[in-house]
């Protein structure tokens, strides 16, 4: 089973809409996914209980991840996705230690560059694999380009820029996601493709 989390010492970069649709997207290809939610703000698992659909499912996370990981490698489960706190927590280190993946969502703007540094330093200094995503981008702007060029410095950037879009907002309501309430849509693309690139890096770095 791979462990991927997604951490940011800044809040309000999407990382709970992030995981839900990347959950989403893994179980449509047939793996075996399950969601933990250690954000104190619990808006994943707020997604899941209006969620119709069984799967992935989202595990009690209350004994902690060393816990949900060894139960959910009993249990066969290829991927397990991790929402974290969005701030750098006492207990940040410890889920990036887990990790064989860390995605570090980040809106294209200076000041959430700039906040950048401390998470990358403690992934880092774990030594773990780690992939920019950037999120609730605008279309077209000018920013974007400039947000990945500075980002690049510190480590690899998606070639997948998530896209600011109603629908993202609306799937996080709804217990659904972007991928089956506008399946074909520009937005579904999107996380379908860096669904793929994540598979492909993980892979790649042996993972």
């Amino acid at each position: 089973m791979k462990v991927i989390v997604v951490c940011s010492s800044k809040g309000g970069v999407g990382k709970s809409t992030l995981t839900a649709h990347l959950a989403v997207q893994a179980d449509r290809k047939g793996a075996r996914v399950a969601m933990a939610d250690f954000d104190p703000q619990a808006s994943l698992t707020e997604w899941f209980s209006a969620r119709a659909a069984e799967t992935p499912v989202l595990v009690n996370a209350s004994g902690g991840l060393a816990k949900v990981i060894q139960q959910l490698r009993k249990a066969d489960y290829d991927y397990l996705i991790v929402d974290t706190p969005p701030h750098a927590s006492a207990d940040i280190g410890g889920y990036i230690a887990a990790a064989d993946l860390c995605l570090v969502p980040v809106r294209p703007s200076p000041h959430d560059i700039r906040a950048v540094g401390r998470t990358v330093g403690l992934v880092k200094e774990a030594k773990k694999p780690f992939l920019f995503v950037l999120s609730q981008v605008a279309a077209g702007a000018r920013i974007t380009v400039q947000a990945s060029g500075a980002l690049s410095k510190h480590g690899p950037v998606s070639e997948v820029a998530v896209g600011s879009r109603v629908g993202f907002a609306t799937s996080m309501t709804d217990g659904r996601t972007v991928v089956e309430l506008e399946p074909g849509s520009r937005s579904s693309t999107e996380v379908a493709d860096l669904w793929r690139e994540i598979v492909s890096m993980m892979k790649g770095k042996g993972a």
